[in-house]
């Protein structure tokens, strides 16, 4: 039977929300397969293309995956659940608790890719840090992996000056990270600010997450603060768009 609704709307979006309406409803659970592209072209009445532009939405939104001579597929990952209020807490890194612990706890987490060089900043990171002229910073790059996918890219700028001679200057900061060490010396953070956009990724960036195509990114620009008012990092994040759910918990 061919898809029926407004006219006004897409045959292959039409499609693509009784797909997601069945996954949703549990017809289709993680990691079953979808109908095939000729049993969607019988029931709908559609050209090839049409489908295909009906799962090409569902994959964009992360939520299934094609396999490449099987078919596509409910995707059987679980979103991460960014606390960035919870995350940030002294309480966690204080007590050598990763910031990932928040959000990823009793799933399977790998950083990779992790590289520290000492660099010349940005200009808008060296205004940030309120580095004087000549000051260079120490760049902290990883990306992080879940459950076996790449959701995350990280890098952080810090005064190297400050932080020469500590662990943040190898690839391996200890137990708590980057804010425990800067604590140790202290330059501690007592406080944040995050600023979030969303936009498509580069080519570069696709591969470096395994994006799907259609898949947009988010970008988190976290600065940390000393008490005394001075930022002690800039923190660049490249987050998989439809692998988040960015949570904001703060009182009126």
């Amino acid at each position: 039977m061919a898809s029926q609704g407004s006219g006004r709307q897409p045959k292959y979006q039409r499609i693509a929300d009784e797909l997601k309406a069945a996954i949703e409803a549990g017809e289709y659970g993680p990691g079953d397969r979808l109908p095939g592209e000729n049993d969607l072209m019988a029931r709908h009445e559609v050209a090839r293309m049409t489908v295909r532009q009906a799962l090409g939405v569902l994959q964009a939104e992360g939520l299934v995956e094609a396999r490449k001579g099987a078919g596509v597929f409910v995707r059987e990952f679980r979103p991460v659940r960014r606390r960035s209020v919870q995350r940030l807490s002294p309480e966690n890194w204080r007590v050598g608790r990763s910031l990932w612990e928040t959000d990823t706890a009793g799933r399977e987490l790998a950083v990779e890719a992790v590289s520290v060089a000492e660099e010349e900043p940005l200009e808008d990171v060296a205004r940030a840090l309120g580095l004087e002229e000549g000051g260079r910073v120490c760049v902290r790059r990883r990306r992080f992996v879940l459950d076996g996918r790449p959701v995350l890219a990280a890098t952080s700028y810090l005064d190297a000056a400050l932080v020469a001679g500590t662990a943040i200057a190898d690839t391996d900061t200890g137990p708590g990270g980057i804010y425990a060490r800067l604590d140790e010396i202290g330059r501690g953070p007592v406080r944040f600010r995050e600023e979030v956009r969303s936009r498509m990724p580069s080519a570069g960036e696709t591969e470096q997450l395994r994006l799907a195509p259609g898949t947009p990114v988010v970008l988190v620009r976290r600065t940390a603060f000393a008490d005394d008012g001075r930022a002690v990092e800039v923190n660049d994040m490249l987050l998989d768009a439809s692998a988040y759910i960015l949570e904001y918990d703060f009182e009126a």
